[in-house]
């Protein structure tokens, strides 16, 4: 059966990425950490699924192409706010050391993803499913731990001054400590991206020569 478990908690990841997009557009704290909380339940489904996936020997064709999918579009959904809302004028969002979300990142990772996409399709239409490698499922985790850092910076920032915690040496730690792991993250995002791509086309390069095995492409 197509529609196991895993498959649906994947697609009901996939449906919460519009939410996540648009929440953090909404003036307020409250949005930001629902979005922020939102983010977190998709982030964790998707390590539930492959678990469950595994553990119920239910790994279908089918999930080892949303899957791959769902986390391109919570990317996407994560981007656009970030991108956006970094680059107010006068922004209280800004991500520290970085400022802004530059241009030229927001385009790797999501230049990246499409080259994924397109790499897929061409090696599906040969009868080969590429499943995530062990270098696209770490670059997953912590660019996951920057979106959802990132999301709950804006919706700390928003708290900060809702609630008057704007001195304090506590309110300076957080600010200092939860900007360092946004900092950290993207810049091991940026890298991880390069190495995992680089990784799938080594791997796969034989598709680009049509001499790669169907056998061989089971992502294992």
């Amino acid at each position: 059966m197509i529609w196991t478990l895993p498959n649906i908690l994947t697609v009901s990841r996939i449906a919460l990425t519009p939410v996540i997009a648009l929440l953090p557009f909404i003036d307020g704290y409250l949005p930001k950490l629902i979005a922020f909380i939102v983010f977190m339940i998709a982030a964790i489904s998707d390590i539930f699924d492959g678990w469950l996936a595994r553990e119920r020997d239910e790994v279908t064709d089918l999930g080892k192409l949303l899957d791959p999918l769902a986390d391109k579009l919570l990317l996407f959904a994560c981007l656009i706010p970030i991108y956006w809302v970094t680059r107010y004028p006068m922004s209280q969002y800004e991500i520290p050391w970085w400022g802004n979300l530059p241009l030229i990142v927001a385009l790797l990772l999501v230049g990246r993803e499409i080259a994924m996409i397109m790499f897929r399709l061409v090696a599906k239409r040969r009868g080969i499913v590429i499943a995530a490698d062990y270098t696209g499922k770490i670059k997953t985790i912590v660019q996951d731990v920057f979106l959802g850092a990132t999301i709950g910076w804006f919706a700390w920032r928003d708290m900060r001054i809702e609630f008057g915690w704007e001195t304090g040496w506590l309110a300076a730690f957080w600010d200092r400590f939860h900007g360092a792991v946004i900092a950290v993250t993207l810049g091991g995002a940026v890298l991880l991206t390069v190495i995992s791509l680089l990784s799938y086309m080594y791997r796969y390069r034989s598709l680009f020569r049509g001499t790669y095995s169907a056998h061989l492409g089971d992502g294992t």
